[in-house]
């Protein structure tokens, strides 16, 4: 189907991994930026290495996970390619593509479990822009 990106640090490594696994389950191909132990890293390198992998168009969407979400989405926003939504649950997931057009899903891996996050992709991942009213919005994100 299509290639997505997924990164994390290293409160996120354990969901990240099984997110990987999911979209290959679902037919996708993963691109793993990392990190790729529970070693303690620094989020703002993982945001910033999906951020460079969406621009160099290695991946059509991405996938973050850290402990909380909040510090990743920080730093993956500061670029202004990206739309990073972190979500909690499948009705923001699903409204982050509908309204946001949003390319990056964040999770929290403290906040969320397995088997919702996996909900959550699979909504994200299978849901359309709606465009329309919701376009003008979005194209005001990356001014």
């Amino acid at each position: 189907m299509s290639i997505i990106a997924l990164a994390s640090d290293h409160a996120g490594y354990a969901l990240k991994e099984a997110l990987k696994q999911h979209l290959v389950t679902l037919g996708h191909t993963p691109l793993d930026l990392g990190t790729n132990s529970e070693d303690s890293v620094d989020y703002p390198d993982f945001g910033n290495a999906m951020a460079a992998a969406l621009k160099a168009n290695k991946a059509e969407q991405g996938i973050l996970v850290c402990g909380s979400g909040i510090g990743i989405s920080i730093a993956a926003n500061r670029h202004p390619h990206i739309r990073a939504a972190l979500c909690h649950n499948e009705e923001t997931a699903k409204l982050s593509r509908e309204h946001n057009d949003a390319n990056v899903l964040v999770m929290g891996a403290r906040i969320v479990s397995e088997d919702l996050a996996k909900t959550m992709l699979k909504t994200f991942l299978t849901t359309q822009f709606a465009g329309g009213r919701h376009a003008g919005r979005v194209a005001k994100l990356s001014c």
